[in-house]
């Protein structure tokens, strides 16, 4: 039997119910997993050995009763320190926090997690307070790759990727306020998805509005469908969440993308793609096609929105830093005071000015979508970079938005986004393709997602943790 480290949450739960084997002998595995490999990548901050356990055994009886809770119950489950987990700390990377709490109060998340049996084995890293686009914190250090510990696992959920990737646990929930899921699923080669704003309900809300999403973190694009399934829905504390969905995320997810209209923008008419990823990306396109996709090349058409989303952005980062007091700003990263200081005292009419960009783009989205049912272009233009360094050597900026451009604009629109897995380069590491739909069309851009993944044979023909 292969290592049950290995296995996704959908085959974990197949065996659950055969008997094949049970949650306990699953989280074990998963937990030695944490303990022989965290300590290269930094993947997570706290690892409860006795409450994952615990919830283990009581998920082992229940499966022994033919009684599951719900569609993952059993399966070894991270969570990103953002999100509040009642009965451990949730620290957000910064030193501004007391660890002493109270904390009593579980995410919409988290408390989906646990309605479904769930066992939560720990948190994962992020930046302070979820800022940038790789992951390193004052109180935590950074976070590692798993495919070369040197380099980046992205961010700003790049503990929740690397976590996945290394078979500590088939899943994660991570947030996505410029690309934080998706950045780390390219760099580290998972799956993650942005589902349209609201689907998966936040709270507290976040300081980043509504550009901020919560969203699956996994090794297969079934297993997205299959942890959305478990978060996404209603909850009152959400005062933008969407009502519960119908039906199941997987419905319809092996029904493929014949006569699909997909466009595809190589570079949106301003980005710089490194060569290799060029190429594996437009391999891509061509499975695509191949399934039977009318594919056409076709920029969206608009002129890259950094500046306006950097001053929404960082009017957030503002406004949560001062809550912690006049002296705050001068005990945080030295790069988060600098965007804070540059980008964040903005006046109301420059914020509504910002605002009025953001609108213009969903305008301009929502009518291409009327022409395409998805737009796809690579994820990130690059791959990984050196670890604890907020830009790729000899990069023009040390801004995250000005290595991130195919990701932030779509938390501006708050449309459904995911990365799947599309080949690595010669140096091996992976790059990712990035697939956009209208908003609400989140199964579609699932459908999407598993037809290029079954018809690539991805992620099987690859390793998913580091050999040792």
């Amino acid at each position: 039997m292969a290592e049950l480290r290995d296995l996704t949450a959908t085959e974990l739960v197949a065996g659950y119910r055969d008997g094949s084997f049970t949650p306990v002998e699953a989280t074990r595995d998963v937990l030695a997993a944490i303990d022989t490999g965290n300590g290269d990548v930094n993947a997570f901050v706290l690892v409860d050995h006795h409450s994952a356990l615990e919830d283990a055994a009581h998920s082992t009886e229940r499966w022994r009763r033919g009684e599951p809770l719900g569609p993952g119950d059993g399966v070894p489950t991270s969570i990103k320190d953002i999100f509040y987990t009642r009965g451990w700390p949730t620290l957000r990377g910064t030193w501004l926090i007391d660890e002493a709490g109270p904390w009593d109060v579980d995410a919409p998340c988290t408390a989906r997690l646990r309605e479904t049996g769930a066992v939560l084995v720990g948190k994962t890293a992020a930046p302070e307070f979820a800022w940038k686009g790789v992951t390193d914190s004052p109180r935590h250090g950074s976070t590692g790759n798993p495919w070369n510990p040197a380099l980046t696992s992205g961010g700003s959920s790049g503990g929740s990727a690397s976590a996945v990737g290394l078979g500590m646990g088939p899943w994660s929930v991570g947030t996505d306020g410029g690309g934080s899921v998706r950045i780390p699923a390219s760099f580290t080669g998972t799956v993650a998805l942005k589902p349209t704003y609201g689907l998966v309900p936040m709270f507290p809300a976040s300081p980043f509005g509504t550009l901020a999403h919560a969203g699956p973190m996994t090794r297969t694009v079934s297993d997205t469908a299959l942890l959305m399934d478990v978060i996404a829905g209603f909850d009152p504390r959400d005062w933008s969440a969407l009502p519960t969905p119908t039906g199941s995320f997987l419905d319809g997810i092996e029904d493929g993308v014949q006569g699909l209209r997909i466009a595809y923008s190589p570079n949106f008419g301003y980005v710089d793609n490194d060569p290799e990823v060029d190429d594996l990306v437009r391999t891509a396109v061509g499975v695509l096609a191949d399934a039977g996709a009318v594919v056409e090349e076709a920029d969206p058409g608009f002129d890259d929105p950094a500046d306006a989303f950097e001053m929404l952005w960082f009017a957030g980062a503002a406004k949560v830093v001062d809550a912690y007091g006049p002296d705050a700003i001068e005990k945080i990263d030295p790069a988060l005071r600098l965007g804070i200081e540059t980008s964040g005292r903005v006046s109301a009419s420059e914020f509504l000015d910002a605002t009025q960009v953001r609108m213009d783009l969903g305008v301009r989205m929502g009518a291409f979508h009327q022409q395409y049912d998805l737009l796809v272009t690579p994820t990130m233009p690059i791959t990984a970079f050196p670890r604890g360094q907020e830009a790729p050597d000899g990069w023009p900026s040390q801004h995250w938005t000005s290595w991130t451009p195919y990701s932030y604009p779509f938390n501006m629109t708050q449309q459904p986004a995911a990365s799947v897995p599309c080949g690595f380069t010669t140096a091996g590491l992976p790059v990712g393709l990035h697939l956009v739909g209208p908003r609400h069309a989140d199964r579609l851009v699932l459908r999407a997602a598993r037809t290029y993944e079954k018809a690539a044979a991805w992620p099987t023909d690859r390793p998913v943790r580091i050999t040792r």
